[in-house]
């Protein structure tokens, strides 16, 4: 079986047919080390003093509600802990069981309560190396979001579902979760495409596995919009949806024409780059184009800006206008111009002692032309 064939081989994915990303390292070496530096690979895991961001010092381990109520971060030798104090007395403690987040943006962590999982009340947000509350959550100490299987299903590459299906809340088992964006999320569940290989080690074409780059570029598109497509709605059980299938099968496709303002810079990349001249025009563009996923790229404007030349390269697509001006600068960064930072919607948190929320700056996949951005690098150069 090719990987063109594979479909029907995972139509009931459970934990037994994934491998874990150990064994890929074995013929996969190079590329398993890279993408364990990944934003990917840390968007979840246990929480541990290693996995951690923010301080659990004295005196920078706390987040205050008001003068009487605050949340202590606080460790002992069973766990990490968020605390609830009110006047200087002990409320409420519960662990961090998962870091969600690979401290990036920022961490928020959640809590094993029997089989169930609830989110706690204060993140950490890396722009401020702060506590802050989690985002959407009261002015108040909130123990008892839920997290749910869709939440699960892209900040993992496969949690057991225990609980029957509609029942809330849900319940996990919690020694079946595979924990990040692994390998195996692209690539589909393993377990069988390893077995083969070991048998089989002269055999250099992969068996019973996903090669994303065979892909349709719809299913490809597919693939990074389970979970960079906005709030899609499940139609059936979440996991099931794997590479190579069709995303419409398992969601609610919202197929209208997006209008980028009203889409958020965090959660739908994909409906920003689907509304970009970029992507209308091209028959080939896909997130492959510019990301790498193995890689740790970001940050790495030079980079980004030569991908983006590779088309825009003044043969037979617009070029910038901006090129005498801005010389060998263009070059470099050409991101900030045309895919600049902007503040997120659904990231902001109440840093402590603020009046209004803080929002996090995300890269805006909507590629176009902002005036704003243009005169502020301008600017900056003159000043050079």
């Amino acid at each position: 079986m090719d990987n063109e064939s594979n479909t029907g081989a995972m139509a009931s994915d459970t934990y037994n047919q994934f491998a874990g990303s150990a064994s890929c390292a074995g013929c996969h070496k190079k590329i398993t080390e890279s993408h364990r530096h990944t934003a990917h690979y840390h968007t979840s895991q246990p929480a541990t003093d290693s996995s951690v961001k923010g301080s659990f010092a004295e005196g920078n381990n706390t987040f205050a509600f008001n003068k009487s109520v605050w949340v202590a971060m606080e460790r002992s030798d069973t766990g990490l802990f968020q605390v609830e104090y009110l006047r200087g007395v002990e409320k409420k403690r519960r662990r961090m069981d998962i870091a969600v987040g690979s401290g990036t943006m920022g961490q928020s962590f959640l809590n094993w309560r029997q089989d169930h999982l609830f989110q706690l009340p204060i993140t950490f947000f890396s722009a401020a190396n702060a506590w802050s509350n989690s985002p959407g959550f009261p002015d108040k100490v909130v123990f008892n979001r839920v997290i749910t299987s869709r939440c699960l299903e892209c900040h993992s590459t496969y949690a057991a579902i225990t609980s029957a299906p509609g029942k809330e809340p849900e319940s996990f088992d919690p020694k079946k979760i595979i924990y990040g964006v692994d390998c195996e999320k692209c690539h589909g569940p393993a377990a069988q495409h390893v077995q083969f290989q070991m048998q089989h080690p002269a055999d250099t074409v992969g068996k019973y596995i996903r090669n994303p780059a065979r892909l349709s570029r719809q299913q490809s598109l597919d693939l990074c919009a389970s979970c960079h497509g906005g709030r899609l709605q499940k139609t059936k059980p979440s996991f099931s949806f794997t590479a190579g299938k069709n995303l419409s099968d398992y969601f609610i496709v919202d197929t209208t024409a997006p209008d980028p303002r009203n889409i958020d810079v965090h959660g739908n990349q994909y409906g920003l780059l689907r509304a970009s001249a970029c992507f209308r025009i091209s028959k080939t563009m896909t997130c492959n184009t510019c990301h790498n996923t193995h890689e740790t790229e970001r940050g790495k404007t030079t980079l980004f800006s030569q991908r983006c030349m590779t088309c825009h390269n003044g043969t037979h697509e617009p070029f910038c206008k901006m090129k005498n001006t801005l010389g060998a600068a263009l070059a470099q960064n050409c991101i900030d111009c045309h895919m600049p930072l902007k503040p997120s919607r659904a990231i902001a948190v109440f840093l402590p002692g603020a009046t209004a929320p803080t929002a996090a700056l995300i890269r805006s996949h909507f590629i176009g032309i902002y005036p704003e951005e243009t005169q502020r690098i301008l600017a900056a150069l003159k000043k050079k």
